[in-house]
Order: structure tokens, then sequence, then C-alpha cells
């Protein structure tokens, strides 16, 4: 197989893994709290036999989020809430603590304050939230402090990473070098960050990801003729 095919074959993967990228940020274009993903790829120098000098061939090495704040959907839910700014949810999930943006939350049966999975929700202190059933006019300060009727019954942990912030699933991250509360964060009750996505965007980047792969695929096609070519003159030499 020619350098040349070997090249474009790695390009044509590539474009795959880039398209793949692409597909899933417009499949969540509407989750909230979800951030945009982008795929990240390393040049790879690969053999080229005995004595050769190698091959330039490029790879994907990872992903990468983009972590800019989605705009704010206001739906005036009790339990919906949102960070204004630095921070993340601490959600207990039964792989471990995980951390989100998505702040849509509800009551279980037990009073417990969970997210969509059915996951409880962390305060502060590293609890559970609890909230009694009998509780009523549930509001929740900019600090996350949550009361009913003027007495205050906990607060919402809202966290900072120490160091890398992984993507986990679609809406949660994992923080592998730990997380710290933040003592004075901003939530605003009854609304939603919506996902950082730009569909003009996305749509564009797979229009050129399209017409990038369909050039690739002609490059294969045009050497394969090539070497077809090549060897049938040979034969008949």
């Amino acid at each position: 197989m020619s350098n040349a095919i070997y090249a474009s074959l790695a390009r044509q993967q590539g474009l795959l893994q880039e398209m793949q990228v692409v597909a899933n940020n417009l499949a969540n274009a509407s989750t909230t709290g979800y951030k945009s993903d982008r795929a990240i790829f390393g040049e790879l120098l690969v053999p080229n036999g005995p004595g050769g000098a190698g091959m330039s061939m490029g790879a994907l090495s990872g992903h990468a989020f983009m972590s800019e704040q989605g705009a704010l959907k206001f739906t005036g839910g009790a339990f919906d809430f949102a960070v204004q700014g630095e921070g993340y949810f601490v959600i207990d999930t039964p792989q471990g603590q995980r951390l989100t943006r998505a702040g849509h939350f509800q009551l279980d049966p037990e009073g417990r304050l969970v997210d969509a999975h059915g996951n409880a929700v962390m305060g502060a202190g590293g609890n559970e939230i609890t909230i009694p059933l009998e509780a009523t006019s549930i509001s929740v300060g900019n600090d996350g402090t949550i009361s009913s009727n003027g007495e205050i019954l906990d607060r919402i942990g809202v966290a900072r990473v120490d160091g890398e912030l992984l993507r986990d699933s679609n809406s949660y991250f994992n923080a592998p070098d730990g997380f710290e509360n933040i003592e004075e964060p901003t939530i605003i009750q009854g609304a939603l960050e919506q996902s950082n996505v730009s569909p003009v965007m996305e749509v564009s980047r797979m229009i050129e990801v399209q017409r990038a792969y369909e050039a690739g695929q002609t490059i294969l096609e045009r050497e394969d003729q090539r070497i077809t070519q090549l060897i049938t003159a040979l034969r008949e030499g």
C-alpha cells in the first residue's frame, strides 16, 4: 500500500471521528448544562522501513470541552437552579461524586433533593440535602441557602475544581484531582443553564468535515486507479 493511501486513510479516520463529535454536539444542543466538545488531533511519526525518514500522520489524541457558560433559561421551577459564573453542583452517583452544571432537580419520595437521574444533590457540608415533606414556600438565596417560611434548612454545595476536569457523560464531569466548596457562589433559582453549543457553528463545521471527507475519498480513488494502471502496464510490458 502506498504512502499516499496510508496518509489518506488516516485523514479519513480522523474526519470520521470529528464528525462523530460534531453530531454529538448537535444531538445535545438542547441538553441542560451540556458543554460543547472538540476533538484534539496529534501528529505521529510512522517508520517508513529500515533507514527510512518516516511518515507524518495524524491521529485522535483526545477530547476537550468548551467551559463557557451557556445562556440562562428562566423556568420558574422551585427546584431549577443555575450557577452564575464559576462552579459546579456536586452529585452523589453510584460511581462516586460527580460535578454538573445541569440544575434541574426535584424531590424524591423521601424528601431528598435529586437530579434527573435520581442521584442525590450534595450540600455545602458534604451531606445529602433533605427537605421536610411538610415544608412550604421553598426559596433559595443567591448563596444556595435553602429556606422555608424563613427557616434555614440547608445550603446547596457549589464546588470549584482543583486540577483537571474530565467529561464523565453528557452532563457529568469527574475531577480526579479533587474539588473544594466555593464559599460565596451565585445560584439563581427558577432558571437552568442551557447548552453552550452553537448549532450554526456545528452545522457549518459538519459541512466542512463532509466536504473534506469527500475530497479525501476522491484522492483514494485516484491513487487506487494509478496503482491499478501501473500494475496493468507492468504485466503487459
